[in-house]
């Protein structure tokens, strides 16, 4: 259940619309025309490009808004609050929604269509999951699906929420969870609404006892902050928080370049931000490039760096700036030319030379041992950016896996060869599972000669439980940032 295998699968055709679905009823009779909420329908339009264009929320929400704005209709800061509260919410506790919305029917949940779900879901959510009253809920939701998808199916949303609302959160999680003495992945699974191969995954990398995996499972249910980063001799940390404010933000907690901001802050409203100057990057993106930056080389230069797998250019512009900082040119590399220009618009203005290119990493254009720093930040699952991308926690499948390895391994060999002797590769992913980081790197070493590990942990400095080392990886739980691996790995010959 938890896994969605009950859901029924995406059929394609014209997407829903927000008009309804329906004319008169069948008796002829007159009815009340339905009330068109904006919040909620501009939330459901959200959630249905979710569901049929494998879009995420991060990338449709913000222009659905901007639109809304723009119409000038009285959709104010507080009304785009909640549509991203209902939004966000309905996808991260979607597996539990499930699971309740399943036990107040009479048919597989399978067999309810798509857009119903999404309804139901979002009624859920604000019935167990905000501070919205019952009546409220339950009505603005009714009056939605009568909006999206006719009076029939309002009567069939109506009469399951209201069974939804017999009980709360804790006491319909103790109904439809099974006991964890009896099955424990599958118990949090369900009440921390994580597909089950991803505990059972997330839980092996993490190691320890219940209490961990707990706290690592609600991290990823909780709203990240925004966080920034000034770009090396473009901006810095003071001059964010001068321009924001003390009360709407706070330093970094490890990054000497971070600032986050407090809930509702907008970067767009920066003008650091807005130049290019600054930008939005996770706290643990920032230690990785940092790391890398700062590592130890083992003789010879230290003016050419590389970003192997550059898109969208976060890392890039960080590193770009701190290359320059040291006389240094970065090639940030990207094999899909879309997310290459991305790259070259975040680059724009770095202080120093640096150069862009669309070039596949497996297959460089580049000479062997051209480069003394290199980093590889490979395409992976994405399972630690679940509190960013909720959605990919049931996009993502466990074959998935298979199909990231050999390109994972094929970008890390890469590296390898182009770094110089003495030089350092950082091998980078936004991934915990422990099939694309540590048994790429062991595999990898264990056919490469010539390269040693080194301990990451130093280059950290002040962050806290970063295990035994010598490779890194960051939770979401303990340090506040993605759960980013990284490994350093010095070229001996």
């Amino acid at each position: 259940m938890n896994d969605q295998q009950n859901r029924r699968p995406r059929k394609p055709g014209k997407p829903t619309s927000g008009k309804p679905t329906s004319g008169k009823p069948a008796s002829g009779k007159p009815h009340r025309r339905p009330q068109k909420d904006p919040v909620r329908i501009l939330a459901f339009q959200a959630l249905r490009a979710v569901d049929e264009r494998d879009a995420y929320a991060n990338l449709v929400l913000p222009p659905l808004l901007r639109k809304a704005r723009e119409k000038g209709e009285g959709f104010d800061a507080r009304d785009a609050a909640l549509a991203t509260e209902l939004v966000y919410g309905t996808l991260r506790r979607q597996g539990t929604y499930d699971a309740i919305v399943a036990a107040c029917i009479d048919r597989p949940l399978r067999e309810v269509d798509p857009p119903v779900l999404d309804v139901l879901n979002m009624g859920v959510h604000q019935l167990l999951g905000t501070r919205i009253p019952t009546h409220a809920a339950v009505s603005a939701s009714v009056e939605l699906a009568r909006v999206v998808l006719g009076d029939g199916r309002a009567k069939f949303v109506n009469a399951v929420l209201r069974k939804v609302a017999q009980d709360d959160l804790d006491g319909w999680v103790e109904k439809v969870a099974p006991p964890y003495d009896e099955d424990a992945e599958d118990h949090l699974a369900v009440v921390h609404s994580h597909p089950r191969w991803v505990v059972s995954a997330l839980w092996d990398s993490l190691g320890g006892g219940r209490a961990g995996i707990e706290d690592l499972l609600e991290a990823d249910n909780e709203r990240p902050e925004v966080t920034l980063v000034a770009r090396p001799g473009r901006s810095t940390a003071d001059e964010l928080l001068d321009s924001v404010g003390e009360d709407s933000a706070l330093p970094g907690r490890w990054s000497p370049y971070a600032v986050r901001l407090s809930e509702g802050g907008e970067p767009g409203s920066l003008e650091a931000v807005r130049e290019g100057r600054a930008g939005v990057q996770d706290e643990g993106s920032q230690l990785v490039a940092l790391a890398l930056a700062n590592a130890p080389l083992d003789g010879g230069s230290d003016d050419k760096w590389l970003d192997g797998c550059a898109g969208p250019g976060g890392k890039a512009a960080l590193l770009a700036g701190l290359a320059a900082q040291r006389g240094a040119v970065l090639l940030a590399s990207e094999k899909q030319p879309h997310r290459a220009r991305l790259v070259a618009q975040a680059l724009a203005g770095n202080p120093g030379p640096y150069q862009v290119i669309a070039a596949d990493g497996t297959r460089p254009p580049w000479r062997p041992g051209t480069f003394d720093r290199v980093l590889m930040d490979v395409p992976c699952t994405g399972l630690g950016a679940l509190r960013r991308r909720p959605e990919a926690r049931w996009r993502r499948r466990p074959e998935d896996l298979d199909g990231f390895a050999p390109l994972q391994r094929g970008l890390l060999r890469t590296a390898l060869e182009s770094v110089r002797v003495g030089g350092v590769v950082g091998y980078a992913t936004c991934s915990p599972h422990l099939a694309e980081t540590r048994a790429v790197v062991d595999d990898v070493l264990k056919h490469t000669g010539g390269a040693e590990l080194i301990d990451a942990r130093p280059l950290m400095s002040g962050v806290p439980a970063l295990g035994d080392g010598p490779d890194v990886q960051l939770w979401p739980h303990l340090h506040g940032t993605d759960a980013m691996y990284l490994a350093l790995i010095r070229r001996t010959a």
